[in-house]
């Protein structure tokens, strides 16, 4: 039968799609599925890391500055280590990514104290600051939200942190990416192919379709965690911790913002890598500030400060809940709230990547 759906074009993905994620996808998209037969298919667990917890951790800040913001990492992090009885500790690979969000520009980009806040607690537990890096999409805009000096210093580092930008095409490789129909061209959109993706192709309709994956994150580190920052978005419905780890970590992934039927699907699937799960450890979140309706595109008119982080190992729970908060400020303020069921949470929770129904939540206050 052929598959109308995107597929990552990897031996572990494509194992683990058949047995699990496109299981459930296919019914929901195509209508068929595909008959499972044969003992062999019984190992196809061992590559599947196991599902994240329903705990979310919460810290109520007195202040939004560096001094509150390390207190409340460090008491998080312990919090999650105990009740995980695991620590987080350098490993073989003896490096740790921080993924950044910053594509909204200044006004609604991770914290830089929360960053630098994350950092000293990684610094506690056994890595060097040259051991760390963080990540994000757009040289111009991690420059715009403080994460990278002006170009007059000739300087890639906060805080003698390394920065890599992943527009600079330097962190793809060929051989990871994902693999979807979408085109990159039609009559709703058209998407500048060369510029969306790092390598050349003689068949540009073959490179339209695939979206090349942030390798340091798969292969480079013992683990890495994810900033995001919330908005809603009108596409997926909530812009969080699912969409900075996925859509807003690869290339050529335009064609999907305007894509209703392909974006949850690619949200999920992405996000379902096994090589990307392995190292995903943790999500961290500032409230500081975050937009209830006109996102993703900063307008301070929009935006809410609440005074709490929050910590999880479950990026679909923690959407679900950001959702539920987003909806109130558009309830309070005389907008139509976001759908009831987002297909962004249905299909990664389908995935393995979390529980989405805030009712199972276990919240952790942690102060």
């Amino acid at each position: 039968m052929t598959k109308t759906f995107p597929i990552f074009f990897s031996i572990k993905l494509r194992r683990y799609l058949r047995f699990e994620s496109l299981f459930g996808l296919v019914v929901l998209l195509v209508g068929t599925v595909e008959s499972l037969r044969g003992q062999d298919q019984l190992d196809l667990f061992a590559d599947v890391p196991p599902p994240p917890s329903n705990r979310i951790f919460e810290y109520e800040l007195k202040e939004f500055d560096l001094a509150h913001y390390t207190v409340a990492v460090e008491d998080m992090i312990n919090l999650f280590e105990q009740a995980n009885d695991k620590k987080l500790e350098k490993g073989a690979k003896g490096r740790v990514g921080l993924k950044v969000y910053s594509d909204s520009g200044p006004g609604l980009s991770t914290p830089e104290p929360l960053v630098e806040a994350v950092v000293r607690a990684l610094e506690k537990r056994g890595f060097a600051r040259n051991e760390i890096f963080i990540i994000g999409m757009s040289a111009i805009k991690l420059r715009d939200s403080g994460f990278l000096p002006p170009l007059s210093k000739r300087a890639y580092d906060f805080h003698q942190v390394f920065v890599r930008s992943l527009d600079s095409g330097q962190y793809y490789h060929e051989k990871w990416f994902y693999d979807s129909p979408l085109p990159a061209k039609s009559a709703k959109y058209w998407i500048n192919v060369a510029q969306e993706n790092p390598f050349p192709a003689k068949d540009e309709d073959e490179l339209a379709r695939k979206s090349y994956l942030p390798v340091p994150l798969l292969h480079e580190v013992d683990f890495w965690i994810n900033l995001p920052c919330y908005s809603d978005h009108p596409v997926l419905g909530v812009n969080g911790a699912l969409m900075n780890a996925t859509l807003w970590n690869a290339s050529n992934t335009t064609r999907f913002l305007n894509s209703p039927a392909n974006a949850p699907v690619a949200v999920a699937e992405m996000g379902a890598i096994p090589e990307l799960r392995e190292t995903w450890q943790l999500n961290i979140v500032s409230l500081e500030r975050y937009q209830y309706i006109g996102g993703p595109i900063f307008n301070s008119l929009y935006t809410v400060s609440e005074p709490y982080v929050l910590l999880s190992d479950n990026p679909v729970m923690l959407d679900s809940l950001m959702a539920q908060r987003i909806n109130n400020h558009r309830s309070k303020n005389g907008f139509a709230p976001l759908p009831e069921e987002m297909k962004i949470l249905e299909f990664s929770e389908q995935l393995g990547l979390g529980d989405r129904d805030i009712a199972l939540m276990d919240l952790i206050r942690a102060n």
